[in-house]
């Protein structure tokens, strides 16, 4: 009978024991599978939006986008920048808080209550407009899906949050108020009409988005709009990072940054913390995983001191009853790991959704992404456990005195 199979009777024969030990490493096996997928889950999960966008650079006045104030003179500025022989399009980006009222806009959506009134719906009108080499018509930051794109000043696209809440759909009108320039204006209500209902990726997981023309934003707003953006989107023709180098040597005061250099940013900065927080819980789920198969193991070769120096009389070798203890060890650890993926999967899922109602987190962006390589590193570190949790039993029984145990065994 080879080690495995010798280890799997002994296993079997303490069926109270076992299981405890396979839990156990199925549930530290999940958090740990979970931390390793946090660890790079925001970067890679950053990194496929900003490519999934279609803009290849993102301007702003400040070292990362949305911080540090507003691009001065944005309509010149976004011409330059169009202008350059790497660039083929430039995007302006105004954003402002508006409340639109519940008076709904035509008949309720499937099975959407109507609500007459209440209280107005707190959003995040993203105004737009572009500049074009070729005159080329330009994709906004949102994406339709059903009806059709906003023009004009008049027209708006809304996501499917405010048209389920507003009982509104495409071809109805919405009132709201916006503050453009402070949250204490008291601005005259604008009525614009719903031509789309659009998903917004960068909108947050609570937050409600209407998408339309820098000229619509400026009449919600009654004029109160300087020539200023928040954001300026670039999509390339060549190389991005060497168009960055070409729009920061032609606006020096600005800061241009490619996809890849924003996701580095974000992760010298503001994704560190969970980086850290994955480290040490990763650490700390190991070692827990280690004591526990090494006590679980340790009792289970005491409690047999005897059977195992009797075979070693029968002619067992010393390497024949340490490979039996670390075949244990393995089976205990490799059934738990195998249960610690979709039970990972399944925690990972719910984590997910409790940190994405965070403020400010993009509705697509994720915080738990699986990766091949979280796979590899998990399922390394559970053979590290086994080998290391197995090390101190492997020790008792290569160096256990067959005649002294037997005659204890005996007495005893």
């Amino acid at each position: 009978m080879n080690a495995l199979a010798f280890a799997w009777r002994s296993l079997v024969r303490q069926p109270a024991r076992a299981t405890l030990g396979v839990l156990g490493v199925a549930a530290v096996g999940a958090l740990l599978f979970d931390m390793l997928l946090l660890s790079q889950g925001l970067i890679v999960s950053m990194r496929d939006l900003l490519a999934r966008s279609g803009w290849d650079i993102r301007v702003s006045a400040g070292d990362l986008p949305g911080r540090g104030g507003r691009v001065s003179a944005a309509t010149s500025t976004a011409e330059r920048i169009a202008a350059l022989p790497s660039v083929k399009a430039a995007l302006m980006v105004r954003v402002a808080n508006a409340q639109i009222e519940r008076s709904g806009g035509g008949p309720p959506i499937g099975d959407a209550p109507s609500i007459g009134g209440g209280p107005p719906i707190a959003a995040v009108f993203e105004g737009i407009g572009g500049r074009s080499r070729h005159r080329e018509p330009i994709a906004p930051p949102w994406t339709v899906v059903r009806g059709r794109e906003a023009r004009g000043d008049t027209e708006v696209v809304i996501d499917s949050a405010i048209a389920a809440a507003a009982n509104l759909q495409v071809g109805g009108t919405i009132t709201l108020r916006a503050s453009c320039v402070s949250d204490r204006e008291a601005l005259p209500p604008a009525r614009l009409t719903v031509v789309g209902i659009a998903e917004f990726p960068f909108a947050g997981t609570n937050e409600d988005a209407i998408g339309g023309s820098l000229d619509a934003l400026k009449a919600a707003c009654g004029g109160n709009v300087g020539d200023e953006a928040d954001l300026l989107l670039v999509t390339s023709v060549g190389e991005p990072a060497e168009t960055a180098a070409a729009i920061r040597a032609e606006i020096p005061h600005l800061n241009a940054l490619t996809n890849d250099q924003v996701v580095g940013r974000l992760q010298q900065t503001g994704f560190t913390y969970f980086r850290q927080i994955s480290a040490v819980l990763t650490t700390i789920t190991v070692s827990f995983a280690v004591l526990l198969i090494a006590v679980l193991l340790t009792v289970s070769v005491n409690q047999r001191l005897g059977e195992i120096a009797a075979l070693r009389a029968l002619g067992f070798s010393r390497w024949r009853v340490v490979t039996d203890v670390l075949s244990e060890s393995a089976l205990i650890v490799g059934s738990g790991g195998i249960l610690s993926l979709p039970l990972g999967l399944l925690l990972a899922s719910g984590l997910d959704r409790i940190l994405k109602e965070m403020p400010g987190i993009p509705a697509d962006l994720h915080f738990f992404v699986f990766e091949r390589d979280a796979l590899f590193t998990h399922i390394g570190l559970l053979v590290a456990t086994a080998v290391i949790a197995a090390l101190y039993p492997m020790r008792i029984v290569s160096s256990l005195p067959i005649a002294a145990t037997l005659r204890d065994e005996v007495i005893g």
